[in-house]
């Protein structure tokens, strides 16, 4: 991992903001944009009961290259991002990222791009599970 890879990982457990906000942390950051993606109560106009997720085998190494593409040739001093596998409750954290740069304009874009792409490139599959008793999956191939 390169050196502005700070943290790249998928979790079975709850996520840490702490711990991403942390390992971002530089002394030549003047900007810090951190997203937090939770699981809400409602989707599809129906109110969602829980979330599962679920990541190919190689969802690491997809989600590494994809943080290093979007910070390469960028003043970007840190990129960290986890997302949450398993079974979420509503108010659940899903997704935690965050990106340390010299200046906000950089850093708000490095962590738009890294959410934008990792919600449509990366191999993490949502299953919704509403109250009405059925169920959607989100982002299958």
């Amino acid at each position: 991992m390169s050196d502005v890879l700070r943290l790249i990982d998928v979790r079975d457990e709850p996520l840490d903001i702490s711990e991403v906000y942390d390992a971002v942390a530089d002394d030549a950051a003047g900007a810090v944009v951190l997203f937090v993606g939770a699981v809400r109560d409602h989707d599809s106009g129906k109110e969602v009961d829980g979330l599962e997720y679920s990541a190919h085998a190689r969802v690491l190494p997809v989600l590494q290259a994809l943080a290093t593409e979007v910070s390469a040739g960028t003043p970007v001093r840190g990129v960290a991002v986890v997302h949450r596998v398993g079974d979420l409750d509503v108010g659940e954290l899903a997704v935690v990222a965050a990106v340390s740069a010299p200046h906000r304009p950089e850093a708000f874009e490095v962590c738009r791009a890294l959410i934008e792409r990792l919600k449509a490139e990366v191999p993490i599959w949502k299953h919704q599970l509403f109250d009405d008793g059925t169920d959607e999956w989100v982002g299958t191939p």
